[in-house]
């Protein structure tokens, strides 16, 4: 198994966020301690904190309290970063809970004032997501099949809402990638070990995007 986003493994008192669907090891953290209704995104956020905030917003998301605007300023601090971003989208893409399958518009708005590093991560869930599928089905996985396609379709659904010209010629240089057999993509998908079978079902489904 591999680790997302390249994080070593976490020390886990309380939670944990399984990113097996991705193809990595299960993510392990420590509950950061804060209030009810205050999420503090520090300046330079490491990945474990940027999961446990993500999880904090997640509880109090669920429960209603807060409001449109913190929920937008919350998201837009925490994604400004590599670390941040990384640590919202494999909590958010992975999370038990119904509610991330419908994005917020708060939260496409909050994604869409940072274009780079949302596209850059999404592009590359929706591949890992996808290639992880056929993986699992290889392996009668059945639970983790089913786990790997939630993360596809919660990435598709904000890839579709957020509509950034970053996000599709991302999408392009990935088909066109795995057609030549070499470009911009190549050191991600050699690095993933993936085969032949799973490039063309990332081609296929980024092709089926809609944006592509």
């Amino acid at each position: 198994m591999r680790i997302l986003f390249n994080s070593p493994l976490l020390n886990c008192q309380l939670s944990t966020v399984n990113c097996q669907h991705f193809g990595y090891a299960q993510c392990k953290l420590s509950t950061l301690p804060m209030s009810s209704s205050t999420l503090l995104v520090p300046a330079n956020i490491k990945f474990d904190e940027a999961i446990a905030l993500t999880q904090a917003f997640l509880n109090q998301l669920k429960k209603k309290e807060l409001t449109s605007s913190q929920i937008q300023k919350f998201v837009s601090e925490l994604v400004q970063t590599s670390n941040g971003a990384r640590g919202f989208f494999v909590t958010y893409l992975t999370a038990q809970d119904p509610i991330c399958d419908e994005p917020q518009p708060e939260i496409i708005a909050a994604l869409h004032a940072h274009p780079e590093i949302a596209a850059d991560l999404l592009v590359k869930n929706i591949a890992m997501s996808t290639a992880q599928q056929l993986y699992h089905q290889r392996r009668n996985d059945l639970e983790m099949v089913a786990s790997s396609a939630t993360v596809a379709a919660r990435t598709t659904a904000i890839i579709q809402q957020l509509k950034l010209p970053q996000i599709q010629a991302m999408c392009r240089e990935l088909v066109d990638t795995i057609h030549n057999g070499s470009g911009s993509y190549s050191e991600f998908l050699t690095r993933w070990g993936y085969d032949d079978d799973q490039k063309n079902s990332i081609a296929q489904i980024v092709s089926s995007l809609g944006i592509y």
